[in-house]
């Protein structure tokens, strides 16, 4: 008899290409172990100061975050291990950071 239908083994896949994974495998590494540095962009005319990178784990990022922005008075979000802030404000940013242990390579 005539059957229709198409008989998939095991093996085969619809999907047969590797696909590439976004999340990336850092390495955490503990504070005197960062190298971080400070560089400044322009964004649609406006500045922000970009530190990093970070190799801590989410919760230590978000709390050292939301402590830097309660002392810098400003706004500011994690991207790419990456944080960035609203405006200049490198100096105290190295501060408040040296003071809680960081090291910075310039």
């Amino acid at each position: 008899m005539f059957e229709m239908g198409a008989k998939f083994e095991d093996t085969w896949s619809s999907d047969n290409k590797k696909k590439k994974s976004n999340h990336k495998q850092s390495t955490k590494k503990r504070v005197n172990k960062h190298q971080l540095r400070l560089r400044i962009e322009k964004r649609r005319g406006k500045i922000v100061t970009i530190c990093g990178a970070f190799f801590l784990e989410d919760k230590k990022s978000k709390e050292l975050l939301a402590t830097l922005k309660k002392e810098l008075g400003r706004g500011g979000t994690i991207r790419d291990e990456e944080m960035e802030f609203q405006g200049e404000c490198r100096d105290k940013l190295k501060i408040l950071l040296k003071q809680q242990g960081f090291s910075f390579k310039n």
